[in-house]
């Protein structure tokens, strides 16, 4: 069922999306080469912690710990796991929700560790627009399609890189995944329409080498699934937590107060 939110409940998921941006931008200036990706976790988790909230990935379908940690042509869904040393030139993916008092919010990041490379630069670059163009579709009185359109037009057709089609954006709150399912590929026109009160993730996931399928993994020791590109090449992800507004989308998981002016003034 798909729920629409109220203005207090849209303030509310607002306020949790800001502690979320905020323990991505405390993120960029710690992570470095040969940090454990367990301290991503723990560092995540203290600081949602201190800011009253709780990372809210814990427990769903057995997970134990705060983030996603996805590292090069990992795309999406793997652990911390201690030992694993970050190294120059990772790309290195960091997905997590956070609920402050019941209201939820859900963001994933890329980051370079090191120095990054022309081929890196460019994933990342398309990647993060991808995103914004597919935002710039959730209108009132569009539909799904326009969303993943948008992305598949520019990330495929214009990139020629692979825009991953297995793994969705989705509703969020009061559950961390609820309906609608938010594809990243699709045709204009065609699906679910958009309607005010309605509160999404959008996360294009895109590997580098032009291929969209990906893989599973499991990790050895929890049985844990997790996805690898296809064709094994760089894979990048963004992910903003947006409501559905009269006058537009409104971002709730904003790191940019400039940049993403347009999209806070809902």
């Amino acid at each position: 069922m798909i729920t629409l939110k109220s203005q207090r409940e849209i303030e509310g998921m607002q306020h949790s999306g800001a502690i979320l941006a905020g323990a991505h931008l405390m993120l960029k200036d710690k992570l470095h080469v040969g940090m454990d990706t367990w301290e991503i976790d723990q560092l995540v988790d203290q600081y949602v912690q201190e800011h009253d909230a709780i990372a809210s990935e814990k427990g769903v379908d057995g997970y134990k710990y705060a983030t996603c940690i996805s590292i090069n042509e990992e795309v999406a869904h793997a652990t911390p796991r201690k030992g694993l040393k970050l190294k120059n030139h990772d790309v290195v993916k960091v997905d997590f929700c956070v609920s402050w008092h019941g209201y939820q919010s859900d963001s994933a990041w890329t980051y370079v560790i090191g120095e990054s490379t022309p081929e890196i630069d460019n994933l990342i670059a398309v990647t993060h627009k991808a995103l914004y163009l597919g935002i710039d579709q959730a209108q009132v009185g569009n539909r799904v399609g326009d969303i993943g359109h948008a992305i598949e037009e520019y990330v495929e057709t214009q990139n020629h890189m692979g825009d991953v089609r297995e793994l969705i954006g989705h509703g969020i709150g009061p559950s961390v995944h609820e309906a609608p399912d938010i594809y990243h590929y699709g045709m204009p026109h065609q699906g679910l329409r958009l309607k005010a009160g309605m509160v999404i993730t959008i996360e294009p996931m895109v590997n580098a080498g032009g291929a969209w399928e990906i893989d599973t993994k499991v990790v050895p020791e929890t049985g844990w699934e997790y996805y690898v590109s296809g064709d094994r090449s760089l894979s990048a992800q963004f992910e903003h937590t947006l409501a559905i507004t009269n006058d537009g989308p409104k971002i709730l998981t904003s790191q940019d107060p400039l940049g993403d002016k347009k999209y806070l003034s809902k």
